[in-house]
């Protein structure tokens, strides 16, 4: 879910690196990346926050034209999956709309709950995703959700800048990080591999061990 109170701009000010001589703003193929991403730790807790991420916060996750497409296609896969609620968004309005920044999205219940959630306990969890990791579909869920807590951001000269989103709500992901000693661009090594590919993200360990010798 987008958490827009906590976006991060990458034109607003950067934080200072965590290391003495840690540039904030690093350069990786092409790519704009906080230096976050290299030097903190990250491990989702689903036993601690419960999925919370897909219910909380004031927009749905940015998708893709494309994105949108795949969504259509597995939607009478994970229907019966869905709230009733959800069923009534998503005939009223589709599965995605625009958000006041101007964004598609996907569809939200009740101003907050993206449409595709369900529940296994007391555990949110991603429709979509179940779906396909039950092979029941061929594509799992918008890059932007597996990329969390990571946000995207295109520019206007087509320049795409990667930022680490801390919310509240992730509190026990930082905790496992730091129990486990897991970087956060090694927890999302997935999904940075299948937003970006193979060679790029073998390019950011190696500036993620170059950042380690500063640190």
């Amino acid at each position: 879910m987008e958490n827009q109170e906590n976006q991060v701009n990458q034109h607003s000010s950067p934080r200072e690196g965590k290391g003495v001589g840690v540039p904030p703003i690093l350069e990786v193929g092409g790519v704009l990346i906080s230096s976050d991403l290299l030097t903190e730790e990250f491990c989702c807790d689903l036993d601690a926050c419960h999925g919370a991420c897909c219910v909380e916060g004031d927009a749905g996750a940015p998708v893709t034209l494309d994105e949108i497409g795949e969504i259509e296609t597995c939607l009478d896969e994970v229907w019966k999956d869905l709230s009733a609620s959800a069923q009534s968004v998503i005939d009223r309005q589709g599965v995605v709309y625009t958000d006041q920044e101007g964004d598609l999205v996907t569809s939200i219940v009740h101003g907050k709950d993206c449409v595709f959630t369900c529940y296994n306990g007391e555990n949110c969890l991603c429709s979509l995703e179940n779906a396909y990791r039950e092979g029941r579909t061929h594509w799992c869920k918008p890059i932007s959700c597996a990329l969390y807590p990571i946000r995207a951001k295109q520019f206007a000269d087509g320049t795409i800048g990667l930022n680490y989103n801390r919310w509240k709500i992730c509190e026990s992901a930082v905790r496992k990080g730091r129990e486990l000693h897991q970087p956060l661009y090694r927890f999302l090594e997935g999904p940075l591999t299948r937003r970006f590919g193979e060679e790029w993200y073998r390019e950011l360990c190696e500036v993620a061990d170059e950042i380690q010798r500063l640190l």
